[in-house]
């Protein structure tokens, strides 16, 4: 290994960041194999044709600690350019491209409480690979079924882990973001009215450090403590040949449940049921060259992409009935205006003619 030390390109980083949650492409959406070497149309950032960059370019790195995460965002940028000498900030966006990186006066206006990323990933999971987006543990154990394909040769259903959704060519789910998240932890009791929120986004229309962000958005089922209230943890990886309370071995939840919460010192009422469950992915790798950006009327139309966020207006997307009214009304005057001037004039014109 000390022979083989070197910079951090992509195809290092991307040996784990790339595969994470099990295979390729399976967790983030934004990150897969085809960024090892992508087609300006996939990443401008990183490929050949574009800037060639690799993940230290962004994510620098001091102490090995290796700023960027989406536990460490900075979710509105008010500082601007500090590359290639950062600030001990996480890079971002602005770090390189100021804070008016636009030509278009108008397009700058949108800065403050749009998210670079909101424009410039139109689509995600976008370089051929899927991204896993749906999770139903409660049907795991029907070895009849053994494992099923989808159109993608993804498994959508396995028996050791339920039945799957894949997805390719994503368009964002979109939240007002501020940086901050809240996760479920280990132990913490969560109300299942609904869905249970594994990692509740902060930020609202109202909050200054907020921005409207892209995500991707991954549903599922997971088991849940009827009594304690708590999600719960199943010991999946048998640690020896007679290991039977490992689902992956005797295919039994209680067994797998009971070892599970024991081995993170947390209670288990032996009871469980099953409940669905959300989670996002900030998504920020993918970035489109800049005239394969969403363009007006990707937002600013009846049906624009920001109809899911709340408390924002967004002209061309959102009406006011009375407005509407109001509008058509001082539309009509004006025409009846018209209408009688000219018949005015046309009356006039006669009289003086005769």
């Amino acid at each position: 290994m000390a022979q083989n030390v070197g910079e951090a390109k992509r195809n290092n980083c991307g040996a784990c960041h790339f595969n994470g949650g099990g295979g390729n492409g399976v967790k983030h959406g934004d990150l897969d194999t085809s960024l090892i070497d992508p087609p300006k149309s996939l990443d401008v950032h990183m490929s050949k044709e574009g800037e060639n960059m690799d993940c230290a370019d962004c994510h620098k790195t001091e102490g090995h600690n290796t700023a960027g995460s989406r536990y460490d965002m900075i979710a509105k940028d008010t500082h601007g350019k500090d590359l290639p000498k950062s600030d001990g900030e996480p890079t971002s966006c602005e770090s390189c491209h100021g804070l008016a990186p636009h030509e278009k006066a108008k397009l700058n206006d949108h800065v403050d409480r749009v998210a670079c990323q909101t424009c410039h990933i139109p689509t995600f999971a976008r370089g051929g690979n899927p991204t896993l987006v749906w999770w139903d543990w409660s049907l795991a154990g029907d070895k009849k079924r053994g494992v099923e394909e989808d159109a993608f040769g993804k498994h959508s259903y396995d028996f050791k882990k339920g039945e799957m959704t894949w997805a390719k060519d994503i368009v964002p789910t979109y939240k007002w973001f501020n940086g901050q998240t809240d996760y479920v932890h280990i132990g913490e009791q969560v109300e299942t009215d609904g869905k249970v929120i594994l990692n509740a986004l902060g930020g609202s229309p109202d909050d200054p450090n907020a921005r409207i962000y892209p995500f991707k958005v991954v549903n599922g089922k997971q088991g849940y403590d009827p009594e304690t209230k708590q999600l719960l943890v199943p010991h999946l990886f048998p640690s020896n040949k007679e290991d039977k309370t490992a689902y992956w071995k005797g295919y039994d939840w209680d067994a797998a449940f009971k070892a599970g919460m024991d081995a993170v010192n947390q209670p288990f009422s032996g009871q469980y049921e099953w409940v669905d469950t959300e989670m996002y992915w900030p998504i920020t790798h993918m970035v489109a060259p800049g005239d394969e950006a969403l363009q007006c009327g990707d937002c600013h139309s009846p049906n624009g992409r920001m109809t899911q966020v709340a408390g924002v207006y967004v002209p061309g997307q959102d009406r006011f009935p009375w407005v509407d009214t109001l509008g058509w009304l001082l539309a009509g005057l004006s025409l009846l205006g018209v209408i009688i001037h000219a018949f005015l004039r046309y009356r006039s014109s006669k009289q003086h003619g005769a």
